[in-house]
């Protein structure tokens, strides 16, 4: 299996008024297509800001980084940014509009993803009379519908009650498997990473360099509330906790 995503030496720096701080210091990784890859570390290592250099949001300072191949990005933030004048449906609708892809299939997609979410019914309902977890559901939608061979996610399920994170989660594991998506996720919830991902990046605190890249055997026939489960969760837990420099949060 191929590399789709190589990052080399990638360093960033910000200038402040207290001077130059450093942020990432030379990450290396690679990640293969159809990878589902999760980032941990301490609060503000400089998980979200790697995410944010990948999208194109953000510039390094040095080092490089790539996606091999003709790769179309979805991103998803931990704020929804839904538009408030718009109904839900139209929201949903931005991404195709704007890179001109209303095909029929792809609006049978959307309604599709909108009945599993369970938002077909607020489909013409606008963004302030939904509640936090389902507007956040509405933008996992919008990022969902262009189809994204990468999808980078930053905390994408922090909004949503434990229950419906659960579930979510799932449902984007079984889509990026059938779709054959790669997934790049930043999150604070050791289980979730665990879970859902084939390999977990730890990073050091900032600034960030990679302390351990940890392969998640599991049962890859299952899902991430089953791989919960299974006898090697606890071990993996562990593991990574004590990779951590601090509580994460």
């Amino acid at each position: 299996m191929n590399n789709l995503v190589e990052i080399n030496n990638l360093t960033k720096k910000f200038n402040t008024i207290n001077g130059e701080i450093e942020a990432i210091n030379n990450i290396d990784l690679e990640i293969k297509q159809g990878e589902i890859i999760a980032i941990v570390g301490s609060s503000g290592c400089g998980k979200s800001t790697l995410l944010s250099i990948l999208a194109g949001l953000d510039k390094q300072t040095s080092g490089n980084f790539k996606f091999n191949g003709d790769v179309k990005i979805g991103y998803m933030l931990q704020q929804d940014a839904l538009l408030p004048w718009l109904s839900i449906y139209d929201n949903v609708l931005i991404g195709l509009k704007i890179n001109k892809q209303v095909t029929k299939e792809n609006l049978e997609y959307i309604d599709n993803l909108l009945k599993i979410y369970d938002l077909y019914e607020f489909k013409d309902k606008k963004p302030a009379s939904l509640s936090g977890g389902m507007k956040q559901r509405a933008a996992l939608i919008r990022t969902l519908a262009l189809k994204p061979d990468v999808l980078l996610l930053d905390e994408p399920f922090s909004a949503l009650d434990y229950q419906t994170r659960l579930i979510i989660s799932d449902d984007v594991y079984k889509i990026a498997k059938k779709e054959n998506i790669t997934i790049i996720m930043v999150t604070h919830d050791l289980a979730e990473a665990i879970s859902m991902a084939n390999k977990v990046v730890v990073l050091s605190k900032r600034p960030c360099k990679i302390k351990n890249v940890v392969p998640i055997i599991l049962n890859e026939k299952s899902t991430p509330i089953n791989n919960r489960k299974d006898s090697n969760f606890s071990m993996y837990y562990d593991m990574i906790w004590r990779d951590l420099d601090v509580f994460i949060s």
